[in-house]
C-alpha cells in the first residue's frame, strides 16, 4: 500500500508514501553516470542519466522504488496484486523485468515525451531478481514537470494512460480510479452553501464542512482522493523549506499508523519512509516511521561520475 504523488509550486516536485509491513533494506542511493546497469534481456547502459531515489541495498543493481535522474524524470513503483501480469520472455521488442524499469527508463529518458516512445515496443517480463526476490506486482507512475503518465502491466500488454491527477496508490487499476473521482465532485475546500433544498434552512456548524463525505480510511481508492483533494486544495509559499514542508504535509494525510491497517497475516502496515524530490535540483528529502526529521541528499558534485553506486543511510 502506496501513494505518490506531483506537486507543482514554483518547482516541481515528486515523491511518496511507502507503506509496507517490513523493512527491504532500503537506503538512498544514486546511481552515477557511469555505473554499468546490466539488464537480463535489454542490453547494457554503459554510460547513462545519473539518478538518486530509494532502493534496496544491493551493489550490483540499483533496486528503486522510486527514483528521479538529472534531467527531472520521475518514476515510482507501487503495489498491485492481483492485476499485475507479467509476459513470458520471447526475444522480442524491449523487454524488461519489473525491478528494472524504473532504472532503464530514467538511465536512457530526459523526459515523459521521450519515454513514451519506447513504451508501445515495451514489455514487462515475468523474471526475478533472485530466487529469494521473486517479481513483485506492480504499477508506475512516470512524470516530469510537463506530464504524468500511469504504466500498468496486465494480461493484455503494458497499458499506459495519462494521469492528469498526478497521484497513484494501489488496487483497483487506474481507470477505476479516474471514474471513482467523479463521485466527488462536490467536495469544496470553501465554506459551502445550502443546496439541500430552498425550503429548509441548514447551515454549517463548523469549519471544513465543504469536504464532508471526503474518505478518511486507509483504502487504495480513498487515499487517492484524499491525496488528490489536498494536493490540488494545496496553497503553500514557494520557497524551498515551505514547498518541502507543504508536500510532507500531504504525504501524512495519507499515512499509515502502526495499527490502523492490520494485514491477512496479522502484520501491520506503516509508513516506513516519506520523500520529495525537487526535479530541478536533485535534492532527495526523506523521513521515516520512527524518526520525523527530514533529512535530504543532494544529486550533483562528486556524485554524478563515477563505476559504483553510492549509498546514504
Amino acid at each position: 500500500m502506496c501513494t505518490c504523488i506531483t506537486y507543482q509550486n514554483k518547482d516541481f516536485y515528486f515523491g511518496r508514501n511507502l507503506d509496507i509491513d517490513c523493512s527491504f533494506g532500503e537506503q538512498v542511493v544514486v546511481t552515477p553516470r557511469d555505473f554499468p546497469l546490466e539488464f537480463r534481456k535489454a542490453g547494457t547502459q554503459t554510460r547513462h542519466y545519473a539518478m538518486i531515489g530509494m532502493a534496496s541495498a544491493n551493489e550490483s543493481f540499483p533496486l528503486y522504488a522510486e527514483a528521479v535522474n538529472e534531467k527531472g524524470l520521475c518514476m515510482a513503483g507501487l503495489n498491485f496484486p492481483g492485476n499485475a501480469f507479467y509476459q513470458k520472455a520471447e526475444g522480442e521488442g524491449i523487454e524488461l523485468a519489473s525491478f528494472e524499469l524504473i532504472a532503464w527508463i530514467l538511465g536512457k529518458c530526459s523526459s515523459v515525451k521521450e519515454a513514451e516512445r519506447y513504451l508501445t515496443d515495451m514489455t514487462v517480463v515475468d523474471l526475478a531478481f533472485s530466487l529469494q526476490m521473486p517479481p513483485a506486482p506492480l504499477h508506475w507512475m512516470l512524470a516530469d514537470k510537463e506530464r504524468c503518465l500511469v504504466l500498468e502491466a496486465v494480461r493484455e500488454g503494458l497499458k499506459v494512460y495519462e494521469n492528469p491527477f498526478g497521484v497513484l496508490t494501489n488496487n483497483p487499476p487506474f481507470e477505476y480510479h479516474k471514474m471513482n473521482m467523479n463521485n466527488y465532485l462536490n467536495l469544496s475546500s470553501g465554506h459551502p452553501e445550502n443546496r439541500f433544498a430552498k425550503g429548509l434552512e441548514l447551515k454549517t456548524y463548523a469549519q471544513g464542512m465543504g469536504a464532508v463525505g471526503l474518505p478518511g480510511d486507509a483504502s487504495s481508492a480513498s487515499r487517492f482522493v484524499r491525496a488528490s483533494f489536498l494536493k490540488w486544495n494545496s496553497v503553500s509559499p514557494e520557497d524551498e523549506d515551505s514547498s518541502v514542508s507543504q508536500f510532507f504535509h500531504i504525504l501524512d494525510g495519507v499515512a499509515m499508523v502502526r495499527g490502523s491497517v492490520v494485514t491477512e497475516a496479522g502484520t501491520y502496515d506503516i509508513t516506513t519512509y516519506s520523500c520529495c524530490v525537487n526535479t530541478r535540483t536533485g535534492t532527495y528529502y526523506y523521513k521515516t516511521y520512527d524518526d520525523s526529521r527530514i533529512r535530504k541528499v543532494d544529486l550533483g558534485g562528486e556524485h554524478l561520475e563515477g563505476s559504483a553506486l553510492c549509498f546514504f543511510h
